[in-house]
């Protein structure tokens, strides 16, 4: 056997897909090292991948850059492993209890790891991302939640939001539009496109995950947002407008206005929704993306894959 088969047979290209309590890490990706605050969630995964002593340098791509204080149910990532002394890859299963046995003194969870194709990209193979807002109502402070909501929702003093604008507002949102007015200012800004096409913007309602036990109602709502990729703070924003909407404080036609604007300077200041009520819940890809074949990682490794 060739050493590159040899080599071939203890590397593996795996995506994992994970959650997290966002609140006391800086944001999904790994902080640079000279920045000496709390770590991403990223240096925490890549910590785990690293104690069970692959002989490659680490380093993940995940698919979904969420800020500091959001949350997740479902974020994902690829990266590539190679065991020693040419073990053959973890199965995915054995992978995913190792990696949770490190991660268990963090509010981080691996849910399942998949092997997939050399050529894979967690981030460039996404299909769709979804986003919820989370809205707990007649609550004018976070102290009022139940525990089980402490930082995993907006609170807010009002008995009701007009839903019905809301979703009116929201459906101005939905399709391909230039989404400049709804993102905010950062270093890629220049280098990225604002045109998005937004799938899903819809409004319902939602729990609370105590309902039948606390001593008091609360009404949730949730805001969903589904599109292939978003813009930096986008979801916060356009969660932002629409409870603004929903409180009175915008109207429709000036949601639209902010909307045709096209322009950052033109959002609200102070209407933006703070990070802690967000989750990613959805990273979607192709399944036939997903279909690994030791065949095709074969070729891939003797040059002969076609880009």
């Amino acid at each position: 056997m060739s050493q590159t088969s040899e080599i071939m047979r203890s590397w593996a290209r795996y995506l994992i897909f994970f959650q997290y309590i966002g609140t006391k890490y800086s944001g999904a990706v790994k902080v640079p090292p000279h920045q000496l605050c709390k770590k991403g969630v990223q240096d925490h995964l890549e910590d785990a991948i690293r104690a069970l002593k692959p002989i490659n340098q680490v380093s993940l791509s995940v698919s979904s850059r969420t800020d500091t204080g959001v949350h997740a149910l479902c974020n994902s990532a690829h990266f590539d492993l190679q065991r020693r002394n040419d073990m053959p890859p973890f199965s995915e299963n054995v992978f995913v209890d190792a990696l949770n046995f490190y991660l268990k003194s963090e509010q981080i969870r691996v849910n399942r790891a998949h092997r997939v194709p050399d050529h894979f990209h967690a981030r460039y193979c996404a299909q769709s991302r979804t986003y919820v807002y989370r809205i707990a109502l007649r609550t004018s402070h976070r102290s009022l939640l139940p525990l089980t909501e402490s930082n995993l929702c907006w609170t807010l003093p009002n008995a009701e939001l007009d839903v019905g604008a809301m979703r009116e507002a929201a459906a101005l949102l939905v399709g391909v539009h230039d989404f400049s007015s709804f993102r905010a200012v950062n270093s890629d800004m220049p280098f990225k496109s604002p045109v998005r096409t937004l799938n899903v913007a819809s409004i319902q309602r939602g729990d609370s995950f105590a309902q039948s036990h606390f001593h008091r109602e609360i009404p949730f709502w949730e805001l969903t947002f589904t599109s292939k990729s978003f813009l930096y703070k986008q979801v916060r924003r356009m969660a932002g407008a629409l409870v603004g909407v929903g409180q009175g404080r915008l109207s429709v036609p000036q949601l639209k206005e902010v909307l045709e604007a096209r322009d950052s300077l033109a959002f609200p200041q102070a209407l933006a929704a703070p990070a802690h009520g967000l989750f990613l819940t959805q990273v979607d890809y192709k399944e036939t993306d997903l279909q690994h074949s030791p065949q095709t990682s074969e070729e891939s490794s003797s040059g002969n894959s076609e880009d």
